[in-house]
């Protein structure tokens, strides 16, 4: 079978099975959110922490909830790797060093998993399981709350109160995020993922040294970190390693789990507004982009002149020869598209283009479809953009879903999308100015600034991948880059509750004759182009200077 018809074949396996799953899902995390019934163990948590599931929450007191519980997080992670050297379980490693304790916590708090460190050569068993995989279960849990509660600002009307956001955090974590990583986990031991709690060993010797490695609980870390939009490795290789990601089997499994949340939330907010086609019109935006971006690297990993080239079938440089160059570019694209930053090839050695292109799958703003939650609260902005350019165009105010979009909700749309291009563009314009940090810089010329502006364009934007060329365990880049994941994920979430309650509180307006059909292929294709327009038009003139200059050179 030939590379190129090997992953047209897993692209259509790996999308029939995303469309089975993606009723049933969706339908199920809608009647999560809609329920006023409380489990037993979820009510045991309200009591620990001294919540009272049944208030509803104006935008103000749920943004509270989330900047509240999640500083906390950031505050015990760090905490916990400063401690590591004395705690139980730490398999002789030293204690974190400051700035990169600063730089994890921020990293895995934020549902980004940016890395500075190998993990295999620098975080016990406490800090793994208890710190970096519960982060890799609420922070997923608290994008899918925010993302709820945007859709119950569209679902509502009269009324400033979009939920309760502790019942939307634990019913998310218990409901949703602990059974399925729970079964995909069993399934990843099942074809050859390891799972324990063993220490270091030594497992031969070669070219006089010895080759060791440490065991942990990989599987189960390596299901949330995929379902979740994670995508933090237990080991440096990350999904390249074979105790994270042993079989093709896996590795399209993996890709399936990355991708089936966002997919579904769709359907969710499809049935909690009370239209499912409108759930279908998302649906289809994101996946027209997902899949075009999927043919554009299989194009430029594939389309090679030269005989080593085209010996080996395409591109193979920093792929795994487990997987190939079909299954490397499928799983590029949609670790990129979605805010997971888990990789099974290495990004900095695809073709200057093809590197671009998961750098381009970033900038749109993770929306495609985006991270657990968060993909859809990105898209749903974008969609309010697009019913205000369509306003514009035909001389109309303009609604969506019923609700007027008037100079506040613009406004509060506008500041959203132009919060992460700012943060992308002011470090890294930093990074290239300053002396010191250009040090950190393994390439040079235009591939060079692809690392750096790849490095702050996956912190911003919560994804978490990296070229990994640039060395980024520096003062200067774990400050940075924690203070751009920070910001890149709490400063646009202000922006999306405030939205949320001016939804909330307006009348329905009925539809009329002149009103734009929202749920039909034209608005789609509307969408779809102003999100590319936007993204082209914002970061055309950075992409020039590193892949498309590396690319066309």
């Amino acid at each position: 079978m030939s590379p190129v018809l090997s992953g047209v074949l897993q692209l259509l396996a790996l999308m029939g099975a995303l469309a089975l799953a993606y009723v049933p899902l969706g339908n199920y995390m809608a009647r999560v959110y809609s329920s006023d019934r409380h489990l037993r163990v979820e009510k045991w948590i309200y009591k620990g922490i001294g919540a009272n599931p049944d208030t509803e929450m104006r935008w103000t007191a749920y943004l509270r909830g989330v900047l509240a519980f999640s500083a906390a997080g950031v505050l015990f992670l760090y905490l916990l790797q400063r401690l590591q050297g004395s705690l139980p379980g730490s398999l002789g490693f030293s204690s974190i060093e400051p700035a990169q304790a600063f730089d994890t916590a921020a990293s895995f708090v934020t549902n980004t998993n940016w890395q500075s460190y190998a993990g295999e050569q620098a975080m016990g068993h406490v800090v793994q399981t208890a710190g970096l995989a519960v982060q890799n279960f609420v922070s997923a849990a608290v994008g899918i709350a925010v993302a709820v509660a945007l859709v119950r600002g569209f679902a509502r009307s009269r009324t400033g109160e979009l939920g309760n956001f502790w019942a939307d955090l634990v019913r998310g974590t218990v409901r949703v995020l602990v059974p399925v990583a729970a079964v995909a986990a069993v399934v990843l031991v099942a074809c050859g993922a390891i799972q324990n709690f063993s220490g270091i060993h030594e497992v031969g010797q070669f070219m006089g040294g010895s080759q060791q490695w440490n065991g942990g609980a990989v599987a189960s870390q390596e299901a949330i970190k995929e379902l979740g939009t994670n995508g933090g490795g237990y080991f440096n290789a990350n999904s390249a390693h074979p105790f994270e990601n042993p079989t093709p089997f896996t590795n399209l499994f993996e890709i399936f789990l990355i991708l089936v949340i966002p997919l579904a939330l769709t359907r969710t907010f499809g049935v909690m507004v009370g239209s499912v086609k409108q759930g279908y019109a998302i649906l289809a935006t994101m996946v027209t982009i997902w899949v075009g971006f999927v043919a554009l690297l299989m194009w430029t990993e594939f389309a090679h002149h030269g005989p080593a080239l085209q010996a080996a079938g395409g591109a193979m440089e920093g792929k795994e020869t487990r997987f190939g160059v079909g299954a490397s570019a499928l799983f590029g694209v949609s670790t990129t598209l979605t805010s997971t930053g888990a990789v099974d090839s290495f990004h900095s050695s695809f073709t200057g283009l093809g590197g671009g292109i998961t750098m381009l799958g970033m900038m749109l703003g993770e929306i495609a479809p985006g991270g657990v939650g968060s993909g859809l609260y990105g898209m749903l902005i974008m969609a309010i953009i697009a019913v205000f350019i369509a306003g514009l165009m035909v001389g109309r105010t303009p609604e969506y879903l019923g609700k007027k979009i008037g100079s506040r909700e613009i406004k509060l749309a506008a500041c959203y999308i132009l919060v992460t291009p700012a943060l992308v563009l002011i470090f890294t314009a930093a990074s290239m100015a300053l002396p010191t940090p250009p040090d950190s810089m393994r390439g040079s010329g235009a591939h060079g600034f692809s690392e750096v502006l790849y490095a702050f364009t996956s912190a911003s934007n919560n994804n978490g991948s990296a070229f990994a060329g640039l060395n980024a365990n520096t003062d200067w880049y774990n400050t940075t880059t924690g203070l751009a994941m920070l910001f890149g994920r709490f400063v646009p979430m202000v922006f999306v509750l405030a939205l949320a309650g001016s939804l909330a509180g307006q009348r329905p307006v009925p539809a009329t004759a002149g009103t734009l059909r929202t749920e039909k292929p034209l608005f789609t294709g509307l969408l779809v182009g102003a999100i590319l327009i936007i993204t082209g038009l914002t970061y055309f003139p950075a992409l020039a200077l590193g892949p498309l200059a590396e690319g066309l050179a």
